[in-house]
């Protein structure tokens, strides 16, 4: 049994001190109940705040990119030890923000991956389509590239510790949300495509998040589909009962 995996990003909003005030609620609400899988990935640079404003509960505390090297001369740049150090236990991949503005590929997202599974991390790499290639009917040819291409050269073992998120691009803040038949859709086909690049017992064991304007309302009709394992939330994890009503839908 795949157990629900609920992750927050907060892409670039908040203050230190909204953060730590978003943070201490849901602490205090999650406190150390397990049952489903919760993260909060906030700005980089409050991720210490963060992490000691959630220390003690069960909410993990994750990343929103990071650099493919240890270290060296990459001025901006924030290695996976890096994010270890601080105490992050995820970091998301490949979002479809860091691919369209930032020109990201699966090669770099790849590389992404490899480095930071190597040093500990769980990798939240995310899929999606965008609106003219749905319209097109390329949902299934283009996430499966992604997939096959951002997992180049994984193993099934090293595939298991990290967690897809299906993030269809033309849902991403606008509003509008897959129905939870398009979601599921192509959640079952990833399994699909995860069985038979590695074995079934892989497929059935890694978690495939929905993203793409998840909300109070939607959460748990989504969640309740075979193969969707949670969701990665954007704009609903910034206030706490939104977030919270999206962890007790996945319940």
């Amino acid at each position: 049994m795949r157990r629900k995996f609920i992750a927050g990003n907060w892409k670039m909003n908040t203050t230190a001190a909204q953060g730590v005030e978003l943070a201490t609620a849901l602490a205090k609400a999650v406190g150390s109940a397990s049952d489903v899988e919760v993260a909060v990935c906030p700005p980089s640079v409050y991720l210490s705040a963060i992490g000691a404003a959630i220390k003690g509960s069960a909410i993990g505390l994750g990343a929103q990119n990071c650099h493919y090297e240890a270290k060296g001369a990459f001025t901006g740049e924030v290695a996976p030890a890096m994010l270890l150090d601080v105490g992050c236990k995820y970091v998301i991949l490949g979002h479809s923000e860091r691919r369209q503005l930032f020109h990201e590929t699966n090669q770099d997202v790849n590389k992404k991956v490899i480095a930071a599974l190597a040093a500990g991390l769980t990798p939240i790499v995310c899929v999606g389509e965008t609106l003219d290639e749905r319209q097109a009917a390329r949902t299934q040819a283009v996430v499966r590239e992604q997939v096959e291409g951002s997992l180049a050269g994984l193993t099934g073992e090293q595939v298991l510790k990290l967690v897809i998120a299906y993030e269809p691009i033309w849902a991403i803040g606008t509003g509008v949300v897959a129905t939870p038949q398009q979601a599921e859709e192509v959640h079952a086909d990833l399994r699909s495509l995860l069985s038979s690049r590695y074995t079934a017992p892989v497929a059935e064991a890694v978690r495939i998040q929905y993203g793409g304007s998840v909300n109070a309302e939607n959460a748990a009709t989504l969640l309740s589909q075979p193969n969707i394992d949670g969701a990665l939330v954007g704009g609903a994890a910034l206030k706490a009962d939104g977030f919270l009503a999206i962890i007790q839908g996945a319940r």
